[in-house]
């Protein structure tokens, strides 16, 4: 199901976006994250992510939000983006988990040629608990969060679920 929120912005309902998973876990810390793509079958690439992170034992899935398709920001000669958010649950340090995160973009094709370039996948940790990290490699939370319809909009969704 899709729904048009306005002329740049879609909301799209799939099987695994909305969806709640766990409702509790046994793991230490809570972590949200954005997932971003406009190259490939977004959708089912999307998929996939969730499978993996359900087949991974350090991970617990907890709910992700519905799907936003927006506009590119940065470099705007490119297709739109599709948008969401995880959150999940886990053991793992911030620089642990961090390093799964980049591992998973390379497996799905990610390609690094120049900032806001096209992608197959963007995982972003947006919170990691209530951790505050401003590193080099590493912001947390999130950069700019609060002023991306990409985040903004799917965070509020899946925290109405």
């Amino acid at each position: 199901m899709k729904k048009k929120l306005s002329e740049d912005l879609t909301l799209f309902y799939t099987p695994n976006y909305p969806k709640t998973f766990n409702t509790s876990t046994n793991k230490k810390y809570i972590v949200t994250i954005g997932i971003g793509g406009n190259i490939g079958d977004t959708k089912k690439l999307f998929d996939k992510l969730i499978l993996s992170l359900k087949n991974n034992t350090k991970f617990d899935l907890l709910m992700t939000s519905p799907l936003l398709l927006n506009p590119p920001f940065g470099f705007l000669e490119q297709k739109p983006f599709l948008n969401g958010i995880i959150r999940l649950s886990t053991n793992l340090s911030v620089n642990e988990f961090f390093k799964i995160t980049q591992r998973l973009e390379k497996r799905f094709g990610r390609k690094r040629s120049f900032q806001d370039a096209p992608r197959t996948l963007d995982i972003d940790i947006i919170f990691f608990d209530n951790k505050k990290i401003n590193t080099k490699k590493l912001i947390i939370p999130h950069k700019d969060w609060a002023n991306r319809e990409s985040v903004i909009i799917p965070l509020k969704l899946m925290n109405k679920l």
